[in-house]
């Protein structure tokens, strides 16, 4: 799906493509998840780096990408670092360079060690915010800066996600995209690439139970819900309009 001349989000994927970048956009991995969650008792599949690996191999292959823009969340515990982010962030380095695609990280509230990787891999590494000639990232637990001239922003932090009930009355989560305006200049919100982030259902929640104080600016009734999955990418129409159904 064209978003505009430059953009596309690549259907099926929780991924934008800038064309003009040569560059890929995506948020919230939290890597090393698994290990982390089976320390605190949770014992999940280790799914989750194949995934995004295997989705990000699919966009590589179906662009002229050479940059991957992850913005925010990259590991995910807070305040400490386990074995398995330590490791799954090694392993997600060498993808890329067997990828011939340079890393461009942008640190969340999550990423309290991702620095100590600059010097020895030559990464590009930023702290909450960056722009990239017209385009402005930044994770979203922070308000942005500096971003006036920008023609898009990106997000991540949010995980947003559409709550559609099935044949059988029960709700589902399906990962999307918000598209709106912040302060008069277009916003895009990325799904998360995490595959056990399911998301916080936009149009079954009231915006107080939103996280990112962006939201406190930018009107998410008026911003448009594209679904991801199945393959697709869907524009569902307003989230306010999804409320109401």
């Amino acid at each position: 799906m064209m978003l505009d001349e430059d953009i596309e989000l690549l259907d099926g994927l929780p991924i934008a493509y800038i064309k003009s970048l040569k560059s890929l956009v995506v948020a919230d991995l939290h890597l090393g998840y698994e290990g982390v969650m089976a320390k605190r008792g949770m014992l999940l599949p280790k799914i989750n780096y194949r995934k995004i690996t295997d989705m990000l191999e699919e966009a590589l292959a179906k662009t002229m990408a050479t940059n991957i823009i992850v913005d925010g969340d990259i590991k995910n515990e807070f305040s400490t670092v386990d074995q398995e982010e330590f490791n799954e962030l090694f392993d997600f380095i060498n993808f890329a360079r067997e990828k011939k695609a340079k890393l461009i990280l942008i640190k969340g509230n999550h990423d309290n060690f991702v620095e100590r990787y600059r010097e020895p891999f030559k990464l590009t590494v930023a702290s909450q915010e960056l722009k990239i000639n017209d385009y402005f990232f930044f994770h979203g637990e922070e308000l942005p800066t500096g971003f006036r001239k920008s023609k898009m922003l990106f997000m991540g932090h949010e995980h947003p996600a559409l709550g559609v009930l099935n044949a059988a009355g029960l709700k589902e989560k399906v990962k999307c995209f918000l598209l709106g305006r912040y302060n008069g200049v277009p916003l895009l919100v990325l799904p998360a690439m995490n595959y056990f982030a399911a998301g916080t259902d936009v149009n079954m929640h009231p915006k107080s139970h939103l996280l990112s104080p962006v939201f406190k600016k930018a009107d998410i009734d008026k911003m448009k819900a594209i679904a991801v999955g199945y393959g697709s990418t869907i524009d569902f129409g307003t989230v306010g309009k999804l409320r109401r159904i």
